[in-house]
């Protein structure tokens, strides 16, 4: 089973944020519980979405993803709207989920440190097409030294279109990246 979590959380203004995640959880009201409970907010399910930061909501979103338990997680810029604390704790929630239920991920994102951070692979898509593809050979659980810096480096030359030595871009390109 795949599950799928948007930029915007798009949590359902009329539903407490318990029957949002029973949503992906086929009503099933324990699973939902449990979901919650893996993304720290157990004690938030009486509550309305409209009380919550931004960063809760798209917790409540993952939560909906996970309740489903699926295999596959397919993320389309999860974290994209969140501020830059927020989004580096949110990564760390996901690599510490996928580490203990092992499901599949495949994520987009527009963020080099995002992809360093969560990824295994790499794959830059440029004018549709493979342009670029990186394994990202680090330890998990992910730390930010200087093999991190190392991969983003990189993966930001090549989407700046510079060679390893130069400082500025060749060109201006609209691209994306795919995890």
């Amino acid at each position: 089973m795949a599950a799928l979590s948007f930029q915007e959380s798009r949590l359902l203004p009329w539903k407490s944020v318990l029957d949002n995640v029973r949503i992906g959880a086929k009503n099933d009201r324990k699973l939902a519980e449990e979901a919650l409970r893996q993304v720290g907010l157990a004690e938030r399910g009486k509550e309305w979405p409209s009380v919550l930061s931004g960063g809760q909501k798209q917790r409540v979103a993952l939560a909906r993803a996970l309740a489903s338990r699926p295999r596959l997680l397919l993320l389309d810029e999860p974290l994209g709207a969140l501020d830059a604390l927020t989004r580096i704790e949110m990564q760390q929630l996901i690599e510490e989920l996928w580490i203990q239920e092992g499901f599949t991920v495949i994520l987009v994102t527009h963020d080099v440190s995002e992809a360093v951070s969560l990824a295994d692979r790499v794959l830059l898509i440029e004018q549709e097409r493979v342009a670029m593809d990186t394994r990202i050979a680090l330890d998990r659980p992910r730390e930010r030294n200087s093999g991190f810096a190392h991969y983003e480096q990189i993966i930001l030359n090549r989407v700046l279109g510079r060679s390893d030595s130069a400082s500025y871009p060749t060109k201006d390109r609209r691209l994306s990246y795919s995890i």
